[in-house]
């Protein structure tokens, strides 16, 4: 009985189109049409580095504050009441809550995904981020905090961990010559997500906004619709590579040291990361983390406490009009995406550039010396 189940659970026909085996490539296959693909999910989750256009609108969803809403000042109190605004930080908190759930589901599943392919984990990484965006919708539409944080924050935080990784695995393998190349294609998509999504969210919110309200909670579930079939198409034209296979006419280089410490070695996770070089990385990696994501997280209303009517070229301290507030805010999200595209533009362009000057450069030999120039 168990023999013929697993029988039943090994039949490549049964597990279809989401099973590792249905994804490895044929001979033919075109290696780049992977990074569509991946830019695809990337995309779709580097919103995350647009959600700062939410929160003001987010902290102005209720018209008629109750008298005495002080206590929602505690974000206990904020969690449930419908009578009071949540306050900017209570609302921000999701931001924090998908970053650090982003680390934690891919270092939980990394290791899965490389048992259960790409295909399988980006078609589950579409529900739980579109699908986290839909629930934070309907939290936005109760006006329940907690069923935000649950739905964008944690939800929405296991698929983008699984959405993060997936693209950056598959491209690796594909591009063994262009390792930098391959990983900067991959997280590209992450840093410009922004680029696109913000803009979109503010024409969403407009036009959701003109029957009454803020729109906030249409745009969270339309969005998240539409994030789930973007990525669930990516993920489908993901495609493994077979084993030992190489691009045509490229060698793996034997000289470790032929190209600025550019080595072709793997190290096993068990063992790297008992190095101080591991954690060395990972320090400098969440510092830098830390800071970028610290002004990413609050850009939209940053820029609109600090430069106000300046975002559209009306000085003084007057009271501005509704048509002005909007064009503040859809200003405020053209700057969010210029921060996403420089964002886009340095990730592909420093890891491929790191494919010729090296991961790692040893303090005795100079970037600027004769045998980087003529490289």
């Amino acid at each position: 009985m168990a023999n013929s189940i697993g029988a039943v659970i090994d039949d490549g026909q049964t597990r279809g189109w989401l099973s590792r085996e249905r994804t490895v490539a044929g001979p033919q296959f075109n290696r780049w049409l992977v990074p569509p693909a991946a830019l695809a999910i990337h995309l779709s989750i580097g919103m995350a580095y647009g959600f700062s256009v939410f929160w003001l609108p987010m902290s102005k969803l209720v018209a008629n504050p109750a008298q005495g809403c002080s206590h929602a000042s505690w974000w206990s109190g904020m969690l449930t009441t419908t009578t009071c605004n949540w306050s900017v930080p209570s609302v921000s908190l999701t931001f924090t809550l998908f970053i650090a759930v982003l680390g934690i589901a891919a270092a939980f599943w990394g290791g899965w995904l490389e048992r259960a392919g790409p295909r399988k984990a980006g078609f589950i990484a579409a529900p739980c981020w579109g699908g986290g965006m839909f629930i934070g919708g309907i939290g936005v539409a109760t006006h329940q905090l907690w069923l935000l944080w649950l739905g964008c924050g944690i939800l929405g935080g296991i698929g983008q961990g699984l959405g993060y990784i997936t693209p950056v695995s598959s491209l690796i393998k594909w591009f063994p010559d262009r390792r930098g190349m391959a990983t900067g294609f991959a997280i590209m998509g992450y840093g410009g997500g922004a680029m696109i999504g913000a803009p979109i969210a503010v024409a969403l919110m407009k036009h959701f906004s003109s029957s009454g309200g803020h729109g906030v909670a249409a745009t969270l579930m339309v969005m998240g619709l539409i994030y789930i079939v973007a990525m669930s198409l990516g993920a489908f034209a993901f495609r493994t590579p077979p084993v030992g296979w190489k691009p045509e006419g490229w060698t793996p280089p034997n000289d470790e040291n032929s190209k600025a410490m550019i080595t072709g070695r793997h190290v096993h996770l068990n063992r790297a990361w008992k190095t101080p070089q591991f954690w060395l990385i990972w320090a400098v990696l969440c510092l830098n983390v830390t800071a970028g994501i610290g002004v990413i997280s609050m850009a939209s209303p940053m820029l609109q406490d600090v430069f106000g009517g300046r975002l559209i070229g009306v000085d003084g301290g007057g009271t501005l009009t509704a048509a002005q507030m909007l064009a503040i805010v859809a200003a405020a999200a053209g700057l969010v995406g210029l921060i996403s595209l420089f964002n886009r533009l340095g990730r592909i362009f420093w890891a491929s550039l790191s494919d010729f000057i090296g991961r790692k450069i040893p303090i005795s030999r100079s970037l600027f010396s004769a045998s980087h120039c003529t490289a």
